[in-house]
């Protein structure tokens, strides 16, 4: 299905943009350091593709991606991007809060689209350049300057867009950043996670995301890490005969002295009395 040649034209809500709210806008260029993992956002996110080449992953399918390319993600869908190693991808992206990009096609509900805007690629390049200058300034009208480049720029491409769509506030926002940071933890917890490798993935700053995580599940992003890493130091030291050091270091810690520590605060056993008991109760702990 070819996304980027579908509609006719791009209706807009103007009115919109009076709840609208600009999360973030980066820049970012591909290095052998960047992760490329599915995720979601609970806001809409709009990137342009200004040097390289790679692919686009949308739920489970793949699309190539070029410079001059907007990628629009609706909120809630798994995406991610990856690049080409040969021809490294640069783009900046915006996140908008409190409105998506809906289309307006009925038999079809597309939450993404790709264009090319190469025909209009200095424009759209300044207005994004704009939107990043005024986002880093944080003086007390780049709120204001933010919001008119960003509804200006939708404006822009409104002109050259061949598809229908329309921007509507979100009635609940769900804790997606939240759901996202939990899921990531489930899956990497024995990895070097950091607040910081929380906040790169979720694009929010580190503080506010402990603050919402805290607020949802009542405990800390490090304190739910620390917490599958002892379950999984659990499952270890009743199955295993792996000495506490190579558990400690298999689960992430930094060292068996902290990995001892954080067990028994969790489980008020020291690993080798949860060694012994278990295995002589033939069965875990809770």
């Amino acid at each position: 299905m070819d996304y980027t040649a579908r509609y006719n034209n791009l209706n807009l809500d103007y009115s919109s943009f009076d709840k609208a709210k600009l999360l973030y806008a980066s820049a970012s260029r591909y290095s052998g350091e960047w992760h490329s993992n599915l995720h979601t956002h609970y806001c809409s996110e709009i990137f342009y593709i200004t040097d390289g080449s790679g692919q686009f992953q949308i739920e489970d399918q793949i699309y190539p991606i070029h410079p001059h390319d907007l990628v629009i993600v609706n909120p809630n869908v798994l995406h991610t991007e990856l690049s080409h190693n040969s021809n490294p991808l640069s783009y900046i992206v915006i996140g908008i809060e409190d409105v998506e990009l809906t289309t307006l096609e009925d038999e079809d509900d597309v939450s993404f689209c790709i264009i090319n805007l190469k025909e209009i690629k200095d424009i759209v390049r300044f207005y994004f350049n704009q939107i990043l200058a005024e986002i880093n300034k944080k003086t007390p009208d780049s709120e204001i300057m933010c919001r008119n480049l960003t509804e200006n720029l939708v404006i822009l491409l409104s002109r050259q867009a061949n598809f229908s769509v329309t921007l509507t506030p979100i009635q609940k926002k769900s804790p997606r950043v939240c759901i996202a940071v939990r899921q990531y933890i489930d899956h990497h917890f024995k990895e070097n996670i950091t607040l910081d490798t929380l906040a790169d993935i979720t694009h929010v700053s580190k503080y506010h995301l402990v603050h919402v995580f805290t607020e949802e599940y009542g405990f800390s992003p490090i304190n739910y890490l620390i917490y599958k890493r002892i379950e999984e130091g659990k499952k270890l030291l009743q199955t295993t005969d792996y000495s506490l050091a190579l558990i400690g270091r298999t689960l992430g810690f930094s060292s068996p002295s902290y990995f001892s520590q954080a067990f028994k605060k969790q489980t008020t056993y020291t690993p080798m009395e949860y060694r012994k008991i278990s295995r002589r109760e033939n069965q875990p702990l809770t």
